[in-house]
């Protein structure tokens, strides 16, 4: 098992300035999964869902390479549901409505052949979940990332900064960082949450980017300008599921491989926000992903002769 991923498969109901999607299969878990089998051919999935989940859906995660022993499904109950209305910008959104369901039973239990995967991506879940499953590996991982969010900092920061004590990467919003930090200046930010214990920080500004620091280097990845935004929901989890994958594959943790991870991470992140919910990840192939790519690459790329005094 080359990567497992823990976080939530779920079902959204999504609005938009643009349209409505009454009932499209979302989580954590689902959108960073599918974005890291561009690059895995053997994953493992950590979850939970109803049996309202359609098999459908299971089987086209199957054949990516996602591997479902670790994916629960408790008979008679419902998967876990989010409803969300975005604003015109798509950078903001409310909540309108939350039922945890079966995500309130969620006891990770990971199949044995999971318990040595070299590369673990802790999805947005209760930090005590995500410590079962660390405690749970049969030796330190070549790599762990983790998201999380201001909930949590709210609610269970103790046990978040155990979790965050453990991980490699540290993968965030900009809010979230402002919050678990104390700092406005992202800057400031970054140092105070390296000195938790991360290698590294990845700091998510959605359409502004991603930044990525270590404790002595910084590099910025602009967001690829799109002409149509449907949906941006799961965009972070399909950056962090291609930024991992990316790093999975090519076993390289260097800063300069990082960078190039968050490219491809927010390449990926571009295809998700052109359709509702999981649709356009599971329509693009490797001559869409290496064309977004060279996109990017040449958003950023220019010359320059310095001006001599």
């Amino acid at each position: 098992m080359q990567l497992i991923t823990v976080g939530t498969v779920a079902f959204d109901r999504i609005e938009t300035p643009f349209g409505i999607a009454e009932k499209t299969v979302g989580g954590a878990a689902t959108y960073i999964s599918l974005a890291a089998s561009v690059f895995l051919d053997k994953m493992g999935l950590v979850s939970v869902v109803g049996d309202d989940f359609p098999e459908g859906v299971m089987q086209q995660l199957r054949d990516r390479g996602v591997d479902l022993e670790g994916l629960e499904v408790m008979a008679g109950k419902e998967s876990f549901f989010w409803a969300g209305r975005y604003h015109y910008d798509m950078n903001t959104r409310d909540t309108l409505e939350t039922r945890l369901n079966v995500l309130l039973d969620l006891d990770p239990q990971l199949p044995e052949d999971y318990k040595q995967a070299p590369y673990v991506m802790l999805g947005n879940l209760d930090p005590k979940v995500q410590a079962k499953v660390l405690d749970q590996m049969e030796e330190r991982p070549a790599l762990v990332v983790m998201d999380t969010m201001n909930f949590w900092m709210d609610s269970a920061m103790e046990d978040l900064l155990k979790v965050i004590q453990r991980v490699d990467i540290l993968a965030i919003n900009d809010a979230e960082a402002r919050q678990l930090s104390g700092e406005h200046s992202l800057v400031r930010a970054a140092g105070k949450i390296l000195a938790m214990g991360p290698k590294y920080l990845v700091i998510k500004k959605g359409e502004h980017g991603a930044l990525l620091f270590s404790k002595d280097r910084v590099f910025f990845a602009p967001a690829l300008p799109l002409e149509d935004v449907v949906d941006p929901t799961g965009a972070g989890d399909t950056f962090a599921g291609g930024f991992i994958g990316f790093l999975a594959r090519s076993q390289d943790h260097s800063f300069d491989n990082l960078k190039r991870a968050i490219i491809v991470g927010s390449a990926l992140a571009s295809f998700c926000c052109e359709k509702f919910g999981i649709e356009r990840l599971l329509e693009i192939d490797k001559v869409d992903i290496d064309q977004r790519i060279q996109d990017f690459v040449e958003l950023v790329d220019f010359d320059i002769e310095l001006v001599e005094s």
